[in-house]
């Protein structure tokens, strides 16, 4: 079946059958992974189903890119060897020396780094804005110059909510694009292209691939167009994922429905345990109806994903603390994967933007809740605690 024959069908059964039928020759029901760089082609120009050169196309990496794009309701999905790999690929295609986009006021660091960094020097102007605020958004945008809108929801790590209807509508109304990286919800969790966006961004290193084992990133389009765009950048700049790389990242995919229902199911206690300790200041959860993008975040997402952010009413210190002594969470950076992690953005993951708008504060925790027992999860973060 085509990706086409798939849209009416359920999340999961994209998941494990979009972009691949079995192999015509061998019945392989799981694409092989071609570890082969160049094609023999039938006489000068004569290539079989396109491939010439694996810079260009993979039938690995074509499998993984039909699925992402079903998965995500998109028409066509682009991998990459990493998320900032498909962020500059994406930005080079669509802008150009002169031009503005308007980042997050919370951007992830690294996204943030790039276009402080990287894509500024190169021309690139960006204003940030509060996404939450979507006035404050249209004030930032500059019609004629700004390209891109680009969204995080929820943000990192203070898991902030953008409107991502409301703020197409912004984009789109001054001409520009909107693009949202949907790493942190994941595909299962929300769908940014039926809620109006043009582009999404995904770190497939995080809960696509969902076991810490690969480095991916992603991207995916509705528009054909604008994929014909990408797809020439993409080759062109060549910052694109082995098979082996490929093939790992689309083992992840097909459970990625299961494992966010667990992932949510242990947030959701670890929020409640959090909320009720007398050593915590302050529990930052999307599902939280304190929180203030809940409504937003229960319009737009099916359930409020893995990660929780906290502070520690002792102050830094114990928020190092905590971080040392958990055993079951494992201090490290990245998230979604299956194991539970924890660290301390100040110090670690957001060490970088000390000193700027994206300071965070520094009795800050943010948990990656993985998909063990969650009693075993919330005794560890009790002995840390205590």
């Amino acid at each position: 079946m085509s990706n086409q024959q798939w849209d009416k069908s359920g999340f999961e059964t994209k998941a494990i059958h979009a972009g691949y039928e079995p192999d015509e020759m061998t019945g392989a029901v799981i694409p092989p992974i071609y570890a082969t760089s160049t094609y023999k082609q039938d006489g000068v120009g004569g290539m079989r189903g396109g491939y010439e050169y694996s810079r260009s196309a993979n039938p690995t990496r074509t499998a993984l890119e039909g699925a992402l794009a079903s998965v995500e309701s998109g028409e066509r999905g682009f991998a990459f060897a990493s998320g900032l790999a498909a962020e500059d690929t994406l930005v080079r295609a669509l802008c150009r020396p002169g031009d503005h986009v308007v980042l997050p006021n919370d951007a992830y660091g690294g996204t943030y780094r790039l276009f402080d960094k990287v894509e500024k020097a190169w021309g690139l102007d960006h204003t940030p804005a509060v996404l939450s605020d979507v006035e404050a958004v249209r004030a930032a945008v500059q019609p004629g110059r700004t390209k891109l809108v680009w969204v995080e929801t929820p943000t990192n790590p203070m898991l902030n909510i953008a409107d991502i209807e409301a703020l197409a509508a912004v984009a789109h109304e001054a001409g520009a694009l909107l693009v949202v990286d949907n790493t942190f919800a994941s595909p299962y969790l929300q769908q940014p292209l039926t809620l109006g966006a043009d582009v999404v961004v995904h770190s497939t290193t995080k809960y696509v691939g969902g076991h810490s084992d690969v480095i991916g990133g992603a991207l995916v389009v509705r528009d054909l167009d604008l994929a014909d765009k990408i797809a020439f950048h993409q080759n062109s700049i060549g910052a694109v994922p082995g098979p082996f790389d490929c093939f790992l990242t689309h083992r992840g995919l097909k459970t990625l429905a299961v494992r966010m229902e667990r992932h949510c199911d242990n947030a959701e206690k670890i929020v409640e345990f959090l909320a009720g300790h007398p050593a915590v200041e302050e529990v930052i959860y999307p599902g939280l109806s304190t929180h203030p993008g809940h409504e937003v975040a229960k319009r737009q997402m099916k359930r409020f994903g893995g990660i929780i952010s906290f502070r520690v009413k002792a102050g830094e210190q114990a928020a190092l603390d905590v971080c040392a002594k958990a055993e079951v969470f494992t201090l490290g950076e990245s998230l979604g994967g299956v194991e539970s992690l924890i660290e301390h953005p100040g110090r670690m993951t957001h060490a970088s933007v000390a000193g700027t708008d994206l300071e965070v504060s520094a009795d800050l925790i943010r948990l990656s809740v993985g998909i063990e027992t969650v009693e075993d999860l919330i005794a560890d973060l009790d002995r840390a605690l205590s």
